[in-house]
This record gives C-alpha cells, sequence and structure tokens, in this order.
C-alpha cells in the first residue's frame, strides 16, 4: 500500500523518531546550558575580533581543530554579540556576512563525512583530516587563521610535548591578534571525585567511557569502548603557554578561563569515576527545560559527600552545592505560597539574607519575579514552561558566576590572543 510505502520511508529517515531532550548526546542540558553558557563566556572577545576585522576591511578565517561532526561550527556561529531586548532580534557574532572561510580539521573521516553532510551547500566551509599528535603540519598550506579554536576537550587528547607543539605551531602560523580557544576536561571535576589524588605537578589521563548515552538499564550489558583523556588545571595550561612563549619568542596572552558543567557534567549520571555521584542530576536538569513536563525540584538538591584531604575543592563544592540548594528551596517555597487564583503570594517571603553571595541574591530575587510574573496564567502550563526553564537558566548564570576557571567543571576553557 501506498501508505505503508511512505510511512516506512519516513521512519527510514531517522527523522520520524520521537524527540526528547531528556537524554543523548544533544540533551536539554547540552544545548540550553553548556553551549549557552560557553557562548556567552566568548561572546566579548568574539565582538573583539569580529569588530577589528570590520575595521580592517576583512572577514574572519576559522580554524577547528578537532571538528568532529561540525560541533564546533554550530558552536561559534550559535554565539550572539549581546542579550538582546525583549523586541530585539538576535544578532549572531560570526555571521555569514563577517566569515571568509571555517576550516574543520579532524583524524576520523566518519565525523568529516558527517559534518560535510550536516553542512552541504555550504561554500564557506570544508573539512579535512589531519592527525595533530605531532603538531600542525596541516597549516603549512594555509594562509593564517584569525581564530584557532578547539571545543568539547579535544586539547585532552594531547600530552604536554604535544601540546607544546600544537600551541608553537599556531604562533608560528598566526599573525598578531590571532585568538586561540583551548578546550580542556577540568581535573578536579566533582564527575571524577575519585580521581582527585593524582599527583597535580604530573601528567594524568583518565580512562574515558562514553557510557552516560546508554540508559543506566543497558550500561552494564552494553560493549563500551574507552579512551585516554587528559585531566587540566589553569596552572598546567599556563605552564605549558609558558613553554610555548620560550620556544617561539612570540606572547601568548591569557585573557580568560572559566569551567564549564559544575553543577551538571554528563559523568555524574554515570557514578563511573565518583561513588557519590548524583546520578539523577543531569536528568532532572534536562527535565526542568522539557516542554510541559513537571520536575521534582527536591530532586535537584545535592548533598555533597567531601573527599579527606582536599580541604580547598571541599570549600568550594560546598559553598558552591549549598548556594544551588538555596535558590532550589527559595523556589520550592515561593511555588507552594502562589495562590494562583488570586495571583499572588499568600506571604510575604523572608527577606534575602545580605551576607548571600550576590549571583544568589540575583537569582532568588529573579525566580521570585517570574513567579509573580507568570504564575496566574490559565493557560500553557507556566510552571513547566516558564518557570522551571528559568530555575535552570539562573543556576546556570549562578554557575558561570561561582566558577573559579582552574578545572572545576566537566571542562576548562582557556581564551589567548597571539601577540608579534
Amino acid at each position: 500500500m501506498a501508505e505503508t510505502k511512505a510511512y516506512s520511508q519516513a521512519a527510514g529517515t531517522g527523522k520520524y523518531e520521537k524527540a526528547t531532550g531528556l537524554l543523548g548526546k544533544y540533551d536539554n542540558v547540552r544545548r540550553f546550558w553548556e553551549d549557552q553558557l560557553t557562548g556567552i563566556m566568548l561572546r566579548p572577545y568574539l565582538n573583539e575580533l569580529t569588530d577589528r576585522k570590520h575595521k580592517q576591511l576583512k572577514r574572519m578565517r576559522i580554524a577547528d581543530l578537532g571538528c568532529g561532526g561540525a560541533d564546533g561550527y554550530d558552536l561559534i556561529t550559535g554565539v550572539n554579540r549581546e542579550e538582546p531586548g525583549i523586541y530585539d532580534f538576535i544578532t549572531a557574532a560570526v555571521t555569514p556576512e563577517t566569515l571568509q572561510e571555517y576550516v574543520g580539521y579532524d583524524l576520523n573521516e566518519n565525523l568529516l563525512e558527517q559534518a560535510r553532510e550536516h553542512l552541504s551547500g555550504n561554500g564557506k566551509v570544508r573539512f579535512e583530516r589531519a592527525d595533530f599528535s605531532d603538531g600542525l603540519k596541516m597549516l603549512a598550506n594555509e594562509a593564517p587563521f584569525d581564530l584557532y579554536m578547539s571545543s568539547y576537550g579535544t586539547m585532552s587528547h594531547f600530552t604536554n610535548e604535544q601540546l607544546v607543539k600544537i600551541f608553537s605551531d599556531i604562533c608560528r602560523h598566526a599573525e598578531d591578534g590571532a585568538m586561540i580557544i583551548g578546550d580542556w576536561l577540568g581535573r578536579y571535576s566533582y564527575e571524577w571525585q575519585d580521581l582527585w589524588h593524582h599527583p597535580p605537578d604530573e601528567e594524568y589521563f583518565m580512562n574515558y567511557r562514553i557510557s552516560y548515552i546508554y540508559p543506566e538499564e543497558e550500561r552494564d550489558q552494553a560493549d563500551i569502548a574507552s579512551f585516554d583523556l587528559r585531566l587540566m588545571t589553569r596552572e598546567e595550561c599556563i605552564n605549558i603557554i609558558k613553554r610555548v612563549e620560550k620556544e617561539t619568542g612570540v606572547t601568548i596572552k591569557p585573557l580568560h578561563f572559566f569551567d564549564r558543567s559544575i553543577f551538571v557534567g554528563r559523568h555524574l549520571s554515570t557514578g563511573d569515576y565518583n561513588q557519590h555521584a548524583p546520578r539523577w542530576l543531569r536528568h532532572q536538569t534536562n527535565s526542568l527545560f522539557e516542554g510541559y513536563t513537571r520536575t521534582d525540584l527536591s530532586t535537584l538538591m545535592v548533598d555533597y559527600v567531601p573527599r579527606p584531604g582536599f580541604d580547598h575543592l571541599n570549600n568550594f563544592y560546598e559553598h558552591f552545592f549549598m548556594c544551588c540548594n538555596t535558590l532550589i528551596e527559595h523556589t520550592i517555597a515561593l511555588l507552594r505560597n502562589y495562590n494562583c487564583r488570586k495571583g499572588e503570594l499568600c506571604e510575604r517571603p523572608p527577606e534575602v539574607p545580605p551576607y548571600y553571595p550576590e549571583p544568589l541574591k540575583d537569582a532568588i530575587h529573579t525566580m521570585r519575579a517570574v513567579i509573580e510574573g507568570s504564575g496566574w496564567l490559565d493557560w500553557g502550563d507556566p510552571r513547566a514552561n516558564i518557570i522551571e526553564p528559568h530555575l535552570g537558566y539562573s543556576l546556570r548564570k549562578m554557575e558561570m558566576d561561582l566558577q573559579p576557571g582552574t578545572g572545576v567543571g566537566h571542562s576548562l576553557v582557556g581564551v589567548f590572543q597571539v601577540v608579534k
């Protein structure tokens, strides 16, 4: 029958499957927390670069080192120039008008084919196979790029010696003012608390399993491949930069370091590297962003378990999770206290203590404004579709404001500028 053939064709495309942001590589946390946080942090540096190129009557050339399936392209072109007003249209920092060429390099041919398919028809992009283990030899026949970027932990594939060679090759190839984005796995993420004991003055590669893409009931039975990935701190990155400067005579100016995914690292859901990991946390945070899905907010609370002998890390995480828990408790109390029929709070909430850190105070005030401004709506489930997502954004904003940029997140990102 024609109907059977039509539906079979549709199902075979893979685009007829049920959509969900609760799991998988591109879950809600990846799209609405991690990628957005990265973009907000990179925004001022991309704006400065694009503005400078515009004044020179030139457009930008981007090299993506470890491009995978073009995830880096999607990330960098998804960065907005500013937080738009409620009436404004969103304007990207990197647009077709500001981009001359994007070149993605990767070792994996399957991922390169995926990238080519994803951006087929885009004449400003190309993808090339390259092995960075002995430096960036593929740059020899390329004009200088304005941005040399990596994303999603790409730089954690390499040893100190390899990183020195990679960054040295960039410095020799780049012109004055070029920017570099390096993305590593953080050495002291709560996801792998069991690995904290390795000496910080020695290179350490963890045995990394992409087990988080499997449902919990399938992980024990699945044949999951593993590979080594380097864990890094800001101090280790700085030491590599100093070696590169000594070898090349080129100055590399660190502009910013930031930690990404402290609250929501992927391996919290597996417990592979932390016996005390709150395995439900990423799923429940995904639920905050899922339309028409209500979340038991109490399940977002984290009972941090310290590791003896790491006082500075324990102090940071205790403070961080206590701030998150306080915001969640306050939000629960506001929801409990809100009268939907009257469109108002039944009782005036207690004053926010003045000694709370500013990011926490801002988040608490924001959540009250959101609840009072939307809780009276009779349609569209304002809790599931407005209030809960904004709790997710408030937690994300608090993570941005409290992170020290030292290697305590799933990823440690460094932004650098070449000075010649």
